[in-house]
């Protein structure tokens, strides 16, 4: 029996943060991200123009953010634009080709619903349903999912097409954490969600 319930027209998957910043050689690197690469890449093919790609944009500098953001990125100084390849914040190639009819929101937080553009386009696209893939499963992705629930949305979380480079705070998420808000957040399979996902 499905996890899933019938998904309707109201529906938009939501990638989250699958670029090189991630796949690639850099202090961010999430080895398992390979792993979801195929059911993200089914999930945006039987909806590509129902799909949102998201990419976490770091800054140039330290000194361009403020509070523990500034803390934040002078840890993290290698992949700050001034120390990294700009390059390294694009889609990962394996989905570019979807990219119209999917769109690209940039966002500089863990949480998409912090990028006005990406609330916009949710509001255009007559939204009401999240279907959510993409890293990482303890960071982004869970204060994308949280705030989704916050504002009202239905939210499912596609449970084989979400990682970190954390298994065992990924594994906690998918176990513990989002089946507490079992009200609001439905986890399924990429299978399940595609077959219960009107066209």
């Amino acid at each position: 029996m499905q996890d899933v319930r019938p998904i309707g027209q109201d529906a938009v998957h939501v990638v989250v943060d699958m670029q090189d910043l991630f796949a690639g050689p850099t202090a961010w690197h999430t080895p398992s991200m390979p792993a979801i690469t195929p059911c993200i890449l089914r999930l945006v093919a039987h909806r590509s123009d129902r799909t949102i790609f998201t990419r976490f944009m770091t800054p140039h500098t330290a000194d361009e953010t403020s509070g523990a953001w500034r803390t934040y990125y002078r840890r993290w100084t290698s992949v700050t634009t001034s120390h990294m390849e700009p390059a390294l914040l694009d889609v990962m190639s394996d989905f570019r080709s979807f990219i119209p009819p999917a769109h690209v929101i940039d966002k500089t937080t863990y949480s998409a619903f912090e990028s006005d553009a990406f609330v916009s386009l949710l509001d255009a696209m007559a939204c009401r349903t999240l279907v959510v893939s993409g890293v990482e499963t303890d960071v982004c992705v869970l204060a994308t999912v949280m705030t989704g629930v916050d504002r009202g949305y239905r939210v499912i979380i596609a449970e084989d097409a979400v990682t970190s480079s954390d298994e065992e705070a990924h594994r906690a998420m998918l176990d513990l954490v989002y089946r507490r808000f079992e009200d609001q957040i439905e986890i399924g399979t990429t299978a399940e969600i595609v077959a219960s996902w009107q066209v």
